[in-house]
């Protein structure tokens, strides 16, 4: 062989497999919003209330979508006033047309596994243990991404993902440590405690798994790998099998890393590797009839398919270089405090009184959204407390609708009923059509940081900074909120 045939022959040894260049595209597209990587915040986008169909956190800082697991979770919790019908139509939409494909192709945490597989260790064979192994998936999705939502949220009327909460390693590796080790989230440390201690300790574990067990997560743990393995058999795109040319000799289930009986069964995450040890040539990955990636030794063929893998790449290129240019710069639904680049950082004492900066806190609302303190910084923050047996709360509630919705880029807010529930809060917002967001204080958190009491209604109002520029028990009216919003605009410096 000459020198130019050998030079040749050593690229195409050395360059990464097609699904590998799929997969990293897959996690630069859902995570395309490369600016909240820079500033510590998450993208806030319209976009963010679709579904990827990875698993992919919708707290990571650069996430430009909602995780469809962390999706289906707020969608049953909130089953006793709406049904979600967009999510579990979402989830019958990439599993009919995508199936575990999703899990072998696009999922960016299936990238990561592999990428932990990688590290030389002694590797745990797959086995009827194993196998067996599998179905505990299953018991995650029942129980944690289904029944415990499903039950607080019509016992309660609050919701609580239970997997995102307890379990999840996107939500603590993508979320919480992506937030961490940005300098401008340091004040998060202080919201540590035993919930993150204890998550911790489940990702190590769940890290260490998949060094010493190939897809260990995707295999035993993944809630959402097992929804879309139940559309395995009948997805659009995926792995075929033309039972003319198979000889039954099953390389292909004794060279893949999961714990497949079949080719496409549940367990199957479509990857097509198994491609590369059919000795008849007998597997290929199909959109329907369309062959998208075939066995080699198919000369008549092959010519075909680079000529639309070509077009489908440029297509593919074309897509991620305008998103990334959407969401990081051109996005018109981006409050225009992360787009400005300020930090806004303060030097203030943490605590409530005014001139401080209140500790932060986190609330899931009921509408499924997050509300973080930390990610206000650069809007003015009005904080309210209030309780359905407060009459005085109820008659000021449309004041602050009216604010929020005459400064909606410029205003973080929310809403807080204290824990003790004696009648349903969102029953009695169902029908006011309120802008804001409303939550429960579940925990407590926000009473203990604003130095809430028993006395309602209170008010807090923070800087761009984070600072309070006010806090005080009773009512309000329209035109004491207009002056505490031009007060808090000018407090902070810019």
């Amino acid at each position: 062989m000459d020198k130019k045939h050998a030079n040749k022959s050593s690229r195409r040894i050395h360059r990464p497999a097609t699904r590998r260049l799929v997969q990293l595209y897959a996690a630069l597209l859902h995570n395309a919003y490369l600016r909240g990587f820079l500033s510590g915040e998450i993208y806030q986008g319209n976009a963010k209330y679709a579904c990827v169909p990875g698993f992919n956190c919708y707290s990571c800082p650069g996430a430009v979508g909602a995780c469809p697991l962390g999706a289906l979770q707020n969608a049953l919790a909130a089953t006793g006033h709406r049904a979600g019908w967009y999510v579990l139509g979402i989830l019958m939409l990439f599993g009919v047309t995508l199936g575990r494909t999703v899990c072998g192709w696009l999922c960016p945490l299936g990238l990561i596994q592999e990428g932990l597989h990688k590290i030389p260790t002694l590797k745990i064979k797959k086995s009827r243990f194993t196998r067996a192994l599998s179905w505990l998936k299953y018991a995650f999705l029942a129980v944690f991404a289904v029944a415990v939502p499903l039950w607080y949220g019509l016992k309660y009327d609050l919701p609580l993902p239970a997997f995102c909460k307890y379990i999840c390693p996107a939500g603590t590796f993508e979320g919480a440590v992506g937030h961490l080790a940005n300098p401008a989230n340091a004040s998060m440390f202080s919201m540590l405690g035993l919930l993150f201690t204890r998550k911790w300790v489940i990702l190590l574990i769940i890290v260490l798994a998949c060094v010493f067990c190939y897809r260990g997560f995707c295999r035993f743990v993944c809630p959402l790998g097992a929804i879309y393995g139940l559309f395995n058999r009948f997805c659009l795109v995926g792995v075929s099998v033309d039972a003319g040319r198979c000889n039954g000799c099953g390389a292909c289930v004794r060279h893949c890393g999961m714990d497949v009986r079949r080719v496409g069964d549940r367990e199957c995450i479509q990857c097509g590797d198994c491609m590369a040890v059919c000795a008849q040539g007998a597997i290929s990955v199909k959109a329907g009839k369309i062959v998208l990636k075939g066995p080699e030794g198919r000369p008549e063929a092959r010519t075909r398919e680079k000529r639309r893998g070509r077009a489908l790449w440029g297509i593919a290129l074309a897509v991620l270089c305008f998103a990334l240019l959407w969401f990081n710069f051109l996005d018109p639904s981006i409050p225009r405090s992360s787009q400005a680049g300020h930090s806004w950082e303060s030097t203030a004492a943490v605590g409530n009184r005014v001139g401080e900066q209140l500790p932060d806190f986190t609330l899931t609302c009921y509408d499924g959204s997050v509300f973080r303190l930390a990610e206000t910084r650069g809007k003015i923050t009005f904080i309210n407390l209030w309780s359905t047996w407060c009459t005085p709360c109820k008659k000021e509630l449309p004041y602050f609708s009216d604010l929020y919705l005459a400064h909606p880029d410029d205003i973080a807010m929310v809403i807080v009923h204290p824990s003790m529930v004696l009648d349903s809060p969102e029953d009695y917002l169902s029908d006011k059509g309120y802008a804001m967001p409303f939550a429960t204080d579940t925990e407590d958190a926000v009473w203990s940081a604003v130095g809430g009491s028993a006395t309602l209604p209170q008010t807090v109002v923070l800087n761009r900074n984070g600072e309070v520029v006010y806090n005080a028990v009773g009512s309000v009216t329209p035109e004491l909120l207009a002056a505490l919003y031009a007060e808090a605009d000018g407090s902070a410096p810019k």
